[in-house]
C-alpha cells in the first residue's frame, strides 16, 4: 500500500471553468474542508473571461490561475494544467462535482503499483444507485445502454473525464491527452492509451462523488454536434482500433462474440 510519507501532499488538482466560478465555488469549499492534507495545489483555468476574485480568500491549499486568451479544449487545458503539477498524482475536476466525505487519500491508498488512472463511483442527483461502469465506446454499446435489460461490465474499459486521478507518471507517459479532440471523446481515448501503456484502471467500489449533471449536449446542437464529431474522431482513432485488438473479444461494433 502506497504511502504518503515521501510527499506530505501528493495531489495537483486541475478545474476548468467555463464561466462557471460560482459552481466551482462550492467544490472548492469541499476539498478545503475534506481533502486538504492531500492537496498540494489547485490550478484553475478560466477558459472565457470571468472575474475571478472569488477565489483570492487564503485556502489550505495553494491555488493558482490561468487565463486563456482564447477558449481551449477540454484536454489542451488540462495538459497547459499537467505543467504546472509537481507531485506523484494530479487530480481532473468537473466544476459540478460534489464531495460529503475525501475520496482521495483513500482512492490513493487503495492504488496498486500498476494502476494509472483512479476514479471513485459516480452519482447522478435523483438516484441511489452510482452510474454504471462503461465498456467500449461505439454507436452500438451507446444504444444497449439506453435499453432495459442492459447488463453493464464489472470493470469498466473507460471513465468518464469529470473524476480523473491519474499517477503523473502515467500521464507524462502517454503525453497526456489528445488535443485533436476538442470536446468529448478524449477521455474514452486517454483510458484506452493508459491501459495500452501498461497501467490500469481502478475504481474504489467503496467510494463515492455526486455529479451535478449539466448534460449540456442534450440541449444544445454545438454541444450534440461536438459529442457526436467525437464520437466518429474515436471509431476512426488507431487507438481504438488498437484498443479493440487488445480486447479481441468485442467486435468493432461493441458486440460480444459469444452472443
Amino acid at each position: 500500500m502506497p504511502s504518503f510519507a515521501h510527499h506530505s501532499k501528493p495531489v495537483t488538482i486541475s478545474i476548468v471553468s467555463h464561466g462557471q466560478l460560482e459552481m466551482m465555488i462550492p467544490l472548492l469549499e469541499q476539498l478545503e474542508a475534506a481533502c486538504h492534507a492531500v492537496i498540494e495545489k489547485v490550478i484553475l483555468t478560466f477558459n472565457i473571461p470571468e472575474e475571478s476574485e472569488m477565489v483570492e480568500k487564503r485556502w489550505r491549499f495553494a491555488v493558482e490561475r490561468i487565463h486563456n486568451i482564447r477558449p481551449k479544449g477540454f484536454g489542451a487545458n488540462h495538459n497547459q494544467a499537467f505543467l504546472r503539477c509537481e507531485t506523484p498524482w494530479f487530480l481532473l475536476l468537473n466544476p459540478d462535482i460534489r464531495l460529503s466525505a475525501d475520496v482521495i487519500g483513500p482512492l490513493i491508498r487503495q492504488a496498486g503499483s500498476h494502476d494509472g488512472l483512479l476514479a471513485p463511483r459516480i452519482i447522478e442527483p435523483g438516484k441511489e444507485l452510482p452510474e454504471s461502469h462503461r465498456r467500449t465506446v461505439t454507436p452500438l454499446e451507446i444504444y444497449r445502454r439506453k435499453r432495459s435489460g442492459y447488463v453493464p461490465p464489472d470493470r469498466p474499459d473507460w471513465l468518464p473525464g469529470l473524476f480523473m486521478l491519474f499517477r503523473s507518471e502515467a500521464f507524462r507517459k502517454i503525453q497526456g491527452f489528445d488535443e485533436r479532440f476538442f470536446m468529448y471523446g478524449e477521455d474514452f481515448d486517454i483510458c484506452a492509451r493508459v491501459q495500452l501503456a501498461g497501467w490500469q484502471l481502478h475504481v474504489g467500489e467503496d467510494l463515492t462523488a455526486m455529479h451535478d449533471a449539466q448534460r449540456a449536449s442534450h440541449g444544445s446542437f454545438k454541444h450534440f454536434y461536438w459529442h457526436a464529431t467525437s464520437l466518429l474522431k474515436v471509431c476512426a482513432s488507431s487507438t481504438f482500433w488498437r484498443y479493440r485488438r487488445a480486447k479481441p473479444w468485442r467486435t468493432p461494433c461493441g458486440s460480444d462474440l459469444s452472443r
